[in-house]
């Protein structure tokens, strides 16, 4: 490697204006780089609800369903001329209205008192309007864009599309301002724990680079998810900056013996296998979401992985270049040492370590329990509940009923099978009411007398589709329950058919993501597991330090059980692997520097000795993912994207406080079990 750090040292100017470079260019490509705000679209191909809207893409005229609009005070004329202008809007697929249900020509010829009323209100209801759009994918923000221009302010709009388009204007500015709020904060920190006014500039630079070399190169992907795009760059600014700050100190260590280029090899030889094991327990962490079969876990494990590589290199190519270049402005801008000393703090710590130990051991079981026991979020309707968006739902609700919109399709064979299993629907409870050819023309009536446009409606090539009306929520318990029913009726009709519709989606996310939960933390905690017995060559110590962090994790995520709050999905899943991952690295420096001060110190001096001159570099590297994560929470408008924040910065400060409170304990505690593990017995005093 000797070679590598000379050369690097040599071109340094070269090595420079390579990463300005790519960043330049990277700044660029990341505009360019499709977002995608449907997390529908990350589910698994073999998914019921998957199959069920491709089915209904290439047998039946239109798309799934996707948005409502509601028209106030209204004659059936008007409502017909606003569905010919909703229809000619780009992204609009098409428009369901009631005279797509009984056909326009009876519609205009009949009174509405002669028509079936159970039907009809449906759709029209004391001179209010409601219809069923289908708006293209990806074309969300514009068409809506349109769809508000038309109506105006005194009409409602809402539903899945109506939300997508609204995350995609919160998603925007997201980014932005959560490091308008993040890095003032990182700069403080950094100016309280070194020595030098420009240090933190060299920090920020080195990671602020690797970011946006990592957001440019994501136009490798075909998109990349709306969580990412806001997640990515805090997450890759907060768990690599600890890299930076290890390479820099030791560094300025360096420089009281050697000139500035001799220290920085020294440093840079020193400071590898100390960022390389940090950034392997962080990589390792970030991996474990590719595994999920719910595809947003690759997608942002894959940019995080991308992200923390790219931070490393960095750090080890062009900060060091960066910082030969400006040590004189370094040495220049040098000032005393904010952080006080934490020798009485030890002290303390290790009076409090029993007490605390004993208080994590009676909280361990309740919270472990608590945690797998959260009721969870699958859906972003409550991402706009606060919006327009929100309030035009309610209002439409309002009007014509809490309603939820489910799609059966079953193979096209007999009427009266069919009927059979119409009439066994509608008796599930929150079934309101549904539309099949066979409810709404009647099973009795030859095909060849209907109008082909409405047998289009109920029947494909191959499919009979059934439209179901329920007066559940767009998720929840009973919700699911209704779903559950739903299936278990058609199964008994026939042996294959499929469900879509927003709830049935949510549906399968809910079953996927319970699978990938168990699977993700496993492979995180086997992971990690083994890079501790690598890295200790001990089989006590990564059961000691996986346990800590553990524990922390699972109060963290237990708190929304006992406050009584539903908890998203997205938090949950990510939140395990990067607490882990991110957090894990405080405990390998503390144990470290106590097997190097137990060879020559009793176990409990060389604790107070450990905890006073690392509990520094501890509360640095918390501080600043921990500040990261409430910036999301603070800053985003986007709830999942807030309860992420809140959950990383709530789970770094619980795992700073188990690492500075427990683990001493577990340590001192178990010194003898250590001294004599069967992998690499320890000879201490």
């Amino acid at each position: 490697m000797d070679k590598v750090f000379n050369l690097i040292i040599q071109h340094k100017k070269t090595v420079l204006f390579i990463f300005l470079l790519a960043a330049a260019l990277c700044a660029v490509l990341a505009l360019k780089v499709p977002v995608n705000y449907n997390l529908v679209d990350y589910l698994p191909k073999d998914a019921q609800s998957t199959t069920a809207i491709e089915l209904i893409k290439d047998e039946f005229e239109g798309d799934l369903p996707n948005a409502r609009v509601m028209l106030t005070n209204v004659s059936i004329t008007e409502a017909l001329d606003y569905k010919e202008k909703i229809s000619a809007i780009d992204g609009v697929l098409s428009v369901t209205w009631l005279d797509d249900i009984i056909g326009l020509n009876t519609l205009r010829t009949t009174p509405l008192e002669f028509l079936d009323i159970s039907l009809v209100k449906n759709y029209f209801s004391d001179n209010n309007a409601l219809m069923t759009l289908s708006i293209e994918s990806g074309k969300e923000s514009d068409a809506v864009k349109s769809i508000y221009e038309l109506i105006g302010e005194n009409n409602a709009a809402s539903g899945e599309a109506i939300n997508i388009a609204k995350t995609q204007e919160m998603a925007v500015s997201e980014v932005l301002n959560a490091m308008a709020l993040l890095i003032p904060i990182i700069v403080i920190i950094l100016i309280l724990s070194t020595t030098s006014w420009i240090e933190p500039l060299l920090f920020l630079s080195t990671i602020g680079i690797a970011v946006v070399i990592n957001m440019g190169t994501n136009i490798m992907y075909d998109n990349i998810s709306f969580i990412t795009l806001t997640v990515s760059p805090i997450l890759q600014l907060a768990v690599s900056m600890d890299y930076a700050i290890f390479l820099l100190h030791s560094f300025s260590s360096f420089r009281t013996s050697y000139d500035h280029k001799k220290a920085m090899i020294l440093a840079m030889k020193e400071s590898l296998p100390t960022v390389a094991a940090s950034a392997a327990t962080t990589l390792i962490g970030f991996a474990a979401l590719i595994f999920m079969r719910f595809g947003i876990g690759a997608d942002l494990g894959l940019n995080l992985l991308k992200g923390v590589a790219l931070s490393f290199i960095s750090v080890m190519v062009f900060l060091p270049a960066l910082t030969l270049i400006s040590y004189k402005a370094i040495d220049r801008t040098r000032h005393v040492k904010f952080i006080p000393s934490f020798k009485k703090t030890g002290n303390i710590l290790m009076r409090l370590r029993i007490p605390f130990l004993i208080l994590a051991l009676i909280i361990l079981a309740p919270c472990f329990l608590a945690q797998s026991s959260v009721e969870f979020l699958y859906g972003a309707g409550n991402i706009t509940k606060a919006s327009r968006v929100g309030k035009d739902a309610a209002l439409i609700e309002e009007k014509f009923g809490e309603e939820n919109v489910l799609v059966l399709l079953v193979p096209k064979e007999n009427a009266g099978k069919e009927t059979e299993l119409c009439d066994a629907l509608l008796e599930i409870p929150r079934v309101t009411s549904l539309v099949s050819y066979v409810t709404s023309v009647g099973s009795e009536i030859p095909r060849e007398f209907v109008p082909e446009d409405v047998i289009k409606q109920f029947y494909s090539q191959n499919y009979s589709r059934i439209i179901i009306y329920t007066d559940t929520e767009e998720e929840g318990r009973v919700t699911f329950d209704t779903i559950q029913s739903v299936i278990n009726t058609a199964e008994k009709y026939y042996d294959t058919h499929y469900l879509a519709g927003q709830s049935a989606t949510l549906y399968d996310m809910k079953n996927v993501v319970s699978k990938d939960t168990g699977l993700v933390n496993l492979i995180a905690v086997i992971g990690i597991f083994i890079v501790l017995l690598i890295t200790f060559r001990s089989l006590s110590l990564p059961f000691i330090l996986l346990f800590t962090i553990e524990t922390a994790i699972w109060i963290n995520l237990s708190i929304p059980y006992f406050t009584g709050s539903a908890l998203n999905f997205v938090g949950y899943l990510i939140i395990n692997t990067v607490q882990l991952g991110a957090t894990v690295d405080y405990a390998i420096l503390m144990t470290n520097m106590y097997l190097n001060n137990r060879k020559a110190l009793n176990k409990k001096d060389a604790m107070r000795i450990t905890l006073a001159d690392n509990l520094p570099a501890v509360l640095t590297s918390a501080g600043i993912l921990s500040t990261a994560g409430f910036a999301l929470a603070l800053s985003s408008s986007n709830p999942i994207i807030s309860e992420l924040g809140t959950l990383l910065g709530r789970g770094t400060l619980l795992s700073l406080g188990m690492v500075a409170l427990v683990l001493p304990a577990l340590l001192v505690l178990f010194d003898k079990l250590i001294q004599k593990d069967p992998i690499n017995k320890k000879e201490w005093n």
